[in-house]
């Protein structure tokens, strides 16, 4: 199993439109690296949802439900798409100001790489986040 943490704008896509439909498709990604991280991606991985632009915080745990599908709003076939379901909302969000201040996450890939909409979490990162969570 592999880690991973996906950003999505909350007033366009957020945790709560997730919950809602019950299962979701993360498409839309324009970045290579990113694009390589959907298509790593495996049935039974779990990403943080983080709340961009708004919020700027880990608000909850998604699993990946679907994985190695080609991005519906492609026409190229060049981006990769995957399905996600919510699994748990946590405790207590994560920040990204908090992510920041713990010297244990300071190579993670949230802050190295922060433009990255689609970031692989190592597990040590995933555990000290989730502490953080509250869980």
């Amino acid at each position: 199993m592999r880690y991973w943490l996906m950003k999505s704008e909350p007033d366009v896509y957020g945790w709560d439109d997730l919950v809602a439909e019950g299962e979701g498709t993360w498409d839309g990604v324009r970045n290579y690296r990113a694009r390589n991280n959907l298509a790593a991606m495996e049935v039974g991985d779990l990403a943080f949802f983080y709340h961009s632009n708004i919020g700027l915080e880990i608000v909850g745990i998604v699993e990946i439900s679907v994985s190695g599908i080609g991005d519906p709003t492609d026409d190229t076939g060049r981006w990769a798409a995957v399905k996600v379901k919510p699994v748990e909302k946590l405790p207590h969000p994560v920040t990204l100001k908090a992510i920041k201040a713990e010297p244990k996450l300071a190579e993670c890939e949230l802050i190295k790489l922060s433009r990255l909409s689609v970031a692989e979490i190592r597990p040590e990162e995933w555990a000290q986040i989730l502490s953080m969570g509250g869980m």
